[in-house]
């Protein structure tokens, strides 16, 4: 039996939870797992025989307790080299007014410049509280973390998309090569 004790924050508990427990009952179903969960002290629970069916709701869990919709947090259940990564930003910004303009940079005017990078990359992507979540398959996330650790450190949208579009060359030029 694999045991995972996780803690989410309070108003992320009913989106783990689902409407009617739906969320929760499907994270079971896929992942073979059972999950406890305890409202008061926002503490996740997932137990099952099959170690890395518990791993996987961990993340699943994890990436909805990070501001992921269930549709875009059981992403991981598809693809087994689908992955989340979690930024922390509590370490660059030492105010909320600092943390509230790099949270801007990220998302963009009216969400645009998230939705730029979720484009250029196949990934999907959280801003919560301090931490920027993306899910995608490795290199992908890699490439988004960059872009966003550019705009972090105060890059020019223009600048992190022209590299962003760089590496999406890159990468279809390495599939081309791969493949002739």
């Amino acid at each position: 039996m694999t045991m995972q004790e996780l803690k989410v924050a309070s108003d992320r508990i009913g989106v783990i939870i689902g409407k009617g427990g739906a969320t929760r009952k499907a994270i079971e179903e896929k992942a073979e797992v059972a999950i406890t969960i305890d409202s008061t002290e926002g503490l996740v629970t997932i137990e099952g025989e099959d170690a890395v069916g518990v791993l996987r709701a961990t993340e699943v869990v994890r990436a909805l307790g990070r501001g992921f919709s269930p549709e875009r947090a059981f992403r991981l259940f598809d693809d087994e080299d689908i992955l989340l990564d979690i930024i922390d930003l509590s370490n660059v910004a030492d105010t909320p007014q600092k943390m509230n303009r790099i949270r801007g940079r990220i998302i963009g005017r009216d969400g645009k410049a998230r939705g730029q990078i979720e484009n250029m990359t196949q990934t999907s992507i959280s801003i919560y509280g301090k931490t920027v979540g993306i899910i995608g398959l490795p290199e992908p996330v890699q490439t988004a973390r960059k872009g966003i650790e550019m705009l972090v450190e105060g890059s020019d949208h223009a600048n992190v998309f022209a590299f962003l579009d760089r590496r999406k060359k890159e990468a279809k030029e390495d599939l081309i090569s791969y493949y002739y």
